[in-house]
């Protein structure tokens, strides 16, 4: 009687699947690609085992530079900047920020009391308004509003209930599902991308600290956005707080407003424990993004096919990285905004509110268009 061994691990019905985890991810560490094969086959293998039947489908780990190339696009990329729709002041606008009519059509009932009880509005509530997109958008001083507008004590005061009050908030989560019906998307979104940008603050004190890799000495927004771009979620903190730490508040907010997300799309400085904890707490799936010249996990490329995994770069050499990139431009539209350059608020929540009405004035001028 012949002895026959150990059955292999994985068998060839289960290959299929393991190649197809790897090619839909090139960039996943050994740990990711187990847990995403033990989630598909209910199979626990261990990462050596692993490696080894990667090795025996011709499959292997390369870092960039290391027989790996990154062809680039001779394609010239597209330059962007502003037109007439930038530049437009119709007849009912005192300043370019100020809200047009049509604009003011889509939010006017999230600001109007409706003549309840109390003492009749003094100013309108959409000089109001107009004030503090003035504000947001010049990122000038309170004490320095024209004087088309109305007391800057008013319009001070009238911001700081709107913000407790979630007004801005609201008022964006509106317009956002208009956009996303427009778009023929779903209103409540199943994927999200997390990231966070460090930027400097004002004298004007309040909780700050250093970003260590930026080196920045200020205060963090931490962003969730949906795969448009558009704001879900935001929380800010000081630039001290790791990138990880500061994650797990603004994703809980997100899943406790949208609690249809199944994905999460992250950077590599969210891989690891953070992404695990993450991943269990809510119970979603965390796709850790990576640059293809991460030196410290590298790429997997087939022995077959050796541009399986090939990298368009545009004529520059950059490389778009997918999914990171939306929220990277969400980053640069609220930099459009000159009160978000910097923090100029002590209040971490009020910096919040800047970003919420930014967003919003970003989409009250695509609905309108």
């Amino acid at each position: 009687m012949t002895r026959q061994g150990r059955p292999p691990k994985i068998s060839e019905e289960h290959r299929a699947t393991l190649v197809g985890i790897v090619r839909a991810n090139p960039l996943a560490t050994t740990d990711e690609i187990r847990r995403d094969f033990e989630c598909s086959t209910g199979i626990q293998i261990h990462g050596q085992t692993l490696l080894k039947y990667l090795r025996a489908f011709g499959i292997e780990r390369r870092t960039y530079g290391v027989g790996l190339t990154v062809e680039r696009s001779a394609e010239k990329p597209k330059r962007y900047g502003y037109t007439d729709a930038h530049r437009r002041v119709l007849p009912e606008q005192t300043y370019p920020s100020c809200l047009t009519d049509a604009e003011w059509a889509l939010i006017d009932d999230v600001f109007e009391n409706g003549g309840g009880r109390g003492t009749p509005a003094q100013y309108p509530r959409r000089l109001l308004v107009d004030a503090c997109c003035f504000i947001v958008r010049t990122g000038g001083s309170w004490r320095m509003l024209p004087k088309e507008f109305p007391p800057w004590q008013n319009v001070y005061r009238t911001f700081r209930r709107w913000t407790a009050q979630g007004k801005f908030e609201q008022m964006h989560d509106r317009l956002r599902a208009q956009w996303r019906e427009r778009e023929g998307r779903d209103t409540a979104p199943t994927a999200a991308v997390l990231d966070a940008q460090s930027t400097r603050t004002s004298p004007q004190g309040g909780e700050a600290g250093y970003d260590a890799g930026k080196k920045i000495k200020g205060r963090k927004r931490h962003l969730v956005v949906d795969t448009l771009g558009l704001l879900l979620a935001v929380s800010v903190t000081a630039a001290g707080v790791q990138d990880r730490d500061g994650a797990h508040p603004v994703i809980a907010a997100t899943m406790t407003k949208y609690p249809e997300i199944k994905t999460l799309f992250v950077d590599s400085g969210y891989a690891g424990r953070c992404a695990q904890t993450v991943s269990q707490t809510h119970a979603i799936k965390v796709d850790v993004v990576r640059h293809p010249a991460n030196k410290n996990v590298g790429r997997w490329i087939c022995a077959e096919q050796p541009d399986l995994f090939t990298v368009q770069a545009d004529a520059k050499g950059f490389v778009v990285l997918a999914r990171r990139w939306v929220v990277e431009r969400t980053h640069a539209w609220n930099e459009r905004a000159r009160r978000l350059v910097m923090h100029h608020d002590r209040l971490t929540h009020v910096s919040e509110a800047w970003v919420w009405l930014t967003e919003a004035r970003l989409l009250m001028r695509r609905l309108t268009a």
